[in-house]
This record gives structure tokens, C-alpha cells and sequence, in this order.
């Protein structure tokens, strides 16, 4: 059971009406566009470990999430009823093991609500109310709700479009991925600063510090922080935390995030080490890729197709690698050899909000239609077209991973290729940088730049 019983931390509370408001809107648009008459949202339960009786902390279904801004509400149920008041089941455990949580005070104002002690008292009432509410009745859970009845769980229509709007970030949405890239930034830069201290420090250490500078746990993260030196920055979802620094620093790659009332930033910043030094063409390449990645979030604008965005970054990417040297034929024929995908093999971003990797990026439309990435870009999580509101990441990469640069060396184009050059660059891993971009009718709001600059004038 979650104990958090505190309120939605930093809740903005002015744009929190309209956000529900907006919220109610889609819903019901939603439900009649698909023949129900209401939906049961559950907030989900957390799932023991097998064969154990621990669980990972518990982290609310991003759709009840999305009406009930607060991880504090395991077990409870959201009725959404067109033309009235959602009607919250809140679960209230008489219980001494673990502290209940408590209703915020906001929430009185915006739902019908009803506390219950008993977990099958909660669903017993919500089935109760959602029968009332008429025949047909969407259920959005992880799981089967028993005794459901005439119920439709999870129907795939009504999912496809929710998912779809939920890309176009509300204010108070956008208000708390804004408190939620200052929380990351504050991480990173304690991070950086314990990295550049002249001292060798290791994995586990930049971690810790990340969260004292976060003002985080671990389980409140987003996502598992990403800090890797070296050559660990070259392994994209690297996983584990030295404890012993490593014998010399050359870099420092952290990809590592916070969350505000369930909403979600991801952030990615990489180092060179200067004692002892990098290789120098580490460094160039590093101040390349910060200009080639503002240059082209400068790019953007609403209409604009993400995947355009991803193959320009490509086209870009061929230029620095041709300019530094590494490879030894024109920018053109280096992109269009396809040479860039052995550097930089994920896609260019994602949608983020309620979830690191938010869904319905590879939807054309409300109905569900999917446009896939093309075969060269398989891992390209977003293709659709950007419009004002849509929160996304843009964090192109240039790695040097032993499996793809052996791969490239075995074949017909490995006479393209600075060998010494990228020898030299194999124990720096790579570079990611990773900013959390709004867009909006005009262009772009850069939620982390401006996070940055605002921090670092504080100091």
C-alpha cells in the first residue's frame, strides 16, 4: 500500500479547474464517439514480487492518474459520467501496517466522493453507480474487475483515442512538467559538479548525488536513472551503478528525470573529463552536437512530420562526422549510404507527460491509425506530426558501441572510416543530450534550457 498521504506536491492550483474541465470534455466526446454510457477508472494495486510479499512502489494507472493527480490512491476507482460530477471511490485501508492515505483537500471541490475501508467495498459501490449510470460501460484497468457485469475492459477504440489527445498537454499539465525538469535539473547539476570536483568519483556516487540534488527517491523517479562513465555511456539503457571509480575519467553520460504530481521529465546531459584530459576530439564532438541539436530544435514548428525532424538530424549528424574527421567521405554520401545509423541507432525523442515514453506517438489520428517508423528507423518511438501543446523530447546521439563499429569495420563501406580516430573515441562511450521541448503556435518553449539557465543563475 502507498504511503504517501500528502497532497499533490507544488499543485498549481489555478489552471487544476480547467485542466478537469478540458479532462471532462475529451471524455465524454470520447465515450459518445464510441456508445458508452460512463467509464470506471481503476488507480490499479501494486504487484508483489513473485513468490514474496514486497512490491515495487506503486505508481497509479496514468488514466486515473491523469483526472487524480497523486500516486496516494492504490485501490480506489473514478466514475466518469457525461454531463456530471466524476464520482471518486476512494479506499481508505483501517490499517496499521502502513499509513493510509488521506484525501487532499482539492479534490472535495472537483469529485463526488465516497471513502471505504474494504477493496471489494470499492468496487461493489462503483459497479453499483456505474450500472445506474446505463447498459454500457467502458473499464479501464490493468486487470478484470470482478463482477463486472455489462462492462467493455479496456476497449481498444476508446483507448486509441485518449491516447491521442493526451499528447496536447493541458496548462496545469504543462505547469507540473516544468517543476518536474527544475527538479531534474537540480539533480544534474549536482551531478555535474561532483563529476568536474578534480576528484575521481564513481557511478554509485553521481547517483546519490543526483538525488540529494533532485530532492528524490529512487522509486519517486520516473525512470531508472542512466549514469554511466566511459564506455558504460556507449550501452543506451545502461543498467547497474559502479562503486568503484573508475582508473581514469574520460566521460560522463547521465540520463535521469523527476516527476511532478505524476507527470514525468527526462533529461540527458554528457562531459568531457578534463584531468586527465579526453581526447580533444571528444570535446569537438561534443560542442557539435549541442549546436546541431539547438539548431535544430530551432527548426521546429507546429505541422512540422517528426520523422522530417529525425532524418534531418541524421543529415546533420553526417556533417560532424564527415567535418571531425571520423569518416572520410562527403556529409552527403555518408547519410545517404546509411553510415549515420552505425552512431546513432534510437530514434530522435518521444512524447513525455504522464509517462516517460508517453503513448500514441506512432498514431496518425484519433481513430488509431498507425504510421510506423521506416524500416532504417525501427526504433523511432514518434512519427506523428507536431501541434501546439505536445511536450516532446529531441535528444540525438553519437555513440560508439564495439557491436555496431565492429559490425561497420566487417563491412563494405569500413573504408569510409577514420579507424584510428574512432579508437581513440571507443572508451568515451558516446554523447546524448536530451531537452524536453513544448510546442507551441509559434515554435518551441524549451522547458529544460530555460530550467537550466534558471538554476544556474541561482548559484
Amino acid at each position: 500500500m502507498n504511503t504517501d498521504t500528502s497532497p499533490p506536491a507544488r499543485l498549481p492550483a489555478d489552471p487544476l479547474p480547467r485542466h478537469l474541465d478540458l479532462l471532462h470534455r475529451r471524455w465524454t466526446d470520447a465515450l459518445g464517439h464510441h456508445h458508452f454510457d460512463c467509464a470506471v477508472i481503476a488507480a490499479g494495486q501494486s504487484r508483489p514480487y513473485f513468490l514474496d510479499d514486497q512490491a515495487p512502489p506503486f505508481r497509479a494507472n496514468p488514466h486515473f492518474q491523469q483526472w487524480f493527480p497523486s500516486d496516494a490512491c492504490e485501490g480506489s476507482l473514478l466514475l466518469i459520467r457525461p454531463g456530471q460530477r466524476p464520482r471518486l471511490f476512494f479506499l481508505k485501508p483501517d490499517d496499521y501496517w502502513h499509513q493510509p492515505p488521506e484525501l487532499p483537500e482539492w479534490a472535495h471541490a472537483h469529485f463526488e466522493i465516497s471513502e471505504h475501508a474494504d477493496a471489494a467495498d470499492v468496487e461493489q459501490a462503483a459497479l453499483a453507480s456505474a450500472a445506474g449510470a446505463g447498459r454500457h460501460c467502458a473499464w479501464i484497468s490493468e486487470q478484470p474487475v470482478a463482477n463486472q457485469h455489462s462492462g467493455q475492459l479496456n476497449p481498444q477504440g476508446l483507448l486509441d483515442e485518449l491516447h491521442y489527445l493526451r499528447a496536447c498537454k493541458s496548462d496545469f499539465e504543462i505547469g507540473c512538467m516544468r517543476e518536474a525538469t527544475r527538479s531534474a535539473v537540480l539533480g544534474h547539476e549536482a551531478a555535474r559538479a561532483l563529476f568536474e570536483s578534480g576528484r575521481l568519483v564513481s557511478e554509485f556516487e553521481l547517483n546519490l548525488a543526483y538525488l540529494a540534488g533532485a530532492a528524490t527517491t529512487a522509486g519517486e523517479l520516473p525512470y531508472a536513472s542512466i549514469v554511466a562513465l566511459n564506455q558504460h555511456a556507449g550501452v543506451l539503457h545502461y543498467q547497474h551503478y559502479d562503486r568503484q571509480p573508475p582508473a581514469t575519467a574520460r566521460s560522463f553520460l547521465i540520463d535521469a528525470g523527476a516527476r511532478c504530481n505524476g507527470y514525468a521529465s527526462d533529461i540527458t546531459r554528457t562531459y568531457a573529463a578534463h584531468l586527465p584530459p579526453a581526447p580533444e576530439i571528444f570535446h569537438d564532438l561534443l560542442k557539435a552536437m549541442n549546436a546541431a541539436q539547438l539548431d535544430l530544435i530551432a527548426t521546429i514548428r507546429p505541422g512540422l512530420s517528426f520523422l522530417e525532424l529525425h532524418i534531418d538530424m541524421h543529415r546533420r549528424l553526417a556533417t560532424i562526422l564527415t567535418d571531425s574527421g571520423i569518416l572520410r567521405c562527403s556529409a552527403t554520401s555518408a547519410f545517404e549510404s546509411g553510415l549515420t545509423e552505425s552512431f546513432f541507432p534510437h530514434g530522435l525523442g518521444h512524447l513525455i507527460g504522464l509517462q516517460t515514453h508517453d503513448v500514441g506517438g506512432q498514431q496518425k489520428n484519433p481513430a488509431g491509425d498507425r504510421q510506423p517508423p521506416p524500416e532504417n528507423y525501427p526504433s523511432l518511438r514518434l512519427t506523428r506530426t507536431l501541434t501546439p501543446g505536445t511536450v516532446v523530447t529531441i535528444e540525438p546521439g553519437l555513440y560508439f558501441i564495439p557491436k555496431l563499429l565492429d559490425a561497420l569495420k566487417a563491412g563494405p563501406q569500413r573504408n569510409a572510416v577514420n579507424w584510428p580516430a574512432l579508437e581513440s573515441l571507443r572508451p568515451c562511450g558516446g554523447i546524448r543530450i536530451e531537452d524536453n521541448v513544448l510546442i507551441t503556435e509559434k515554435g518551441t518553449d524549451n522547458l529544460t534550457r530555460t530550467a537550466f539557465q534558471q538554476v544556474q543563475a541561482q548559484q
